[in-house]
């Protein structure tokens, strides 16, 4: 049996919007929802590894360099628990 998509995307108003299996598309779709935008690796506030229009870039520049920071994010996640 396949595992649930672990990356869930909220929009600005915080509506559940999607849930994704790979981080770059997570990318994309928070890039169409623009800023305020965020994707969770999971559904708790506390697990946020993007925030679209706070970022350094916006997702839509590259979803690959989107994803390996979401990457990294949920690896400090997990180290700090």
């Amino acid at each position: 049996m396949a595992a649930s998509p672990q990356f869930k995307v909220y929009s600005a108003s915080n509506e559940y919007r999607a849930a994704l299996k790979y981080a770059e598309d997570a990318a994309a779709f928070v890039a169409i929802l623009g800023d305020g935008a965020t994707i969770r690796h999971g559904h708790s506030a506390k697990e946020i590894v993007w925030r679209e229009g706070e970022e350094e870039f916006s997702a839509s520049e590259s979803y690959e360099r989107a994803a390996t920071r979401m990457y990294a994010r949920m690896m400090a996640q997990q180290q700090s628990v």
